[in-house]
């Protein structure tokens, strides 16, 4: 873990759960939009980490805050992408008030030869608020 620089935290820390951290944001070629960052799924039997390319995060704070914004509730499953498809989430209202996030973590074009998927569950709401707001921080951690 990295623990001087940027970081979130998503899922519980515990020995059997899968808990994902997203550390080192860089932009690899100065001012250009390309926003690069880890992704690491650590567990009891799985580690798993990737960097995952986006143009300035993909909106990846906004589609988490739309699902806080939304905290009633909505019909089927909501969908992101990073650019390059090495991240995406899925996102399920379910009855009780909570948003089950499925997170897939995709090997890079051309081979995706392998793809490892968690799922985190959230509280609707201020939960969800809170995990958009790490995430913005963090996406925008870069930025001077």
């Amino acid at each position: 873990m990295i623990e001087d620089g940027p970081a979130v935290r998503v899922g519980d820390s515990g020995p059997r759960p899968v808990h994902l951290l997203f550390s080192e944001p860089t932009r690899p070629f100065g001012d250009d939009p390309t926003l690069d960052f880890l992704v690491n799924a650590r567990g009891q039997w799985v580690s798993i980490e990737t960097l995952v390319r986006t143009w300035n995060g993909d909106g990846l704070d906004t589609f988490l805050s739309s699902l806080a914004e939304d905290f009633r509730g909505w019909e089927g499953t909501r969908a992101w992408r990073s650019l390059e498809r090495d991240l995406t989430i899925s996102a399920e209202h379910r009855p009780g008030g909570y948003v089950h996030l499925t997170w897939g973590i995709h090997d890079r074009p051309p081979s995706e030869e392998w793809h490892f998927e968690t799922t985190t569950v959230h509280a609707a709401g201020e939960e969800m608020r809170n995990l958009a707001a790490e995430l913005h921080r963090f996406l925008t951690s870069t930025v001077e």
